[in-house]
């Protein structure tokens, strides 16, 4: 059974840094993608950053410069390093991972999903 579990969220100040993690279990495919997505209050969840299994990476105009998505595989653990962070990155961030190597940002493309991580930036 695939687990996906974040954490690392929080309240910080504008300008200010986040680690994201995200502890992956239970997963065994060789080819894979994993993203972090957020969901602000009242709007839809969109994609972050993704990274696939041979480390190539896609990251969201809105947040490009500023969040970096890496990966341990010694570890399991998917990270979002967030820098220079504004009030409108306040959301729910999840983890997400689907089989296959395509890098995607689009929600309806992900399988498995971590229960999420709040990050509040206040101005």
């Amino acid at each position: 059974q695939v687990q996906l579990v974040e954490s690392g969220g929080g309240s910080v100040q504008a300008g200010g840094s986040l680690r994201l993690s995200c502890a992956v279990s239970g997963y065994t495919s060789s080819s894979y993608c994993m993203g972090w997505l957020r969901q602000a209050p009242g709007k839809e969840r969109e994609g972050v950053a993704a990274i696939d299994s041979d480390g190539a990476t896609s990251v969201a105009e809105s947040v490009k410069g500023r969040f970096t998505i890496s990966q341990d595989n010694a570890k399991s653990t998917l990270y979002l390093q967030m820098n220079n962070l504004k009030p409108e990155d306040t959301a729910i961030y999840y983890c997400a991972a689907r089989a296959g190597y395509a890098l995607t940002l689009q929600e309806y493309r992900y399988t498995y999903w971590g229960q999420g991580t709040q990050v509040t930036v206040s101005s």
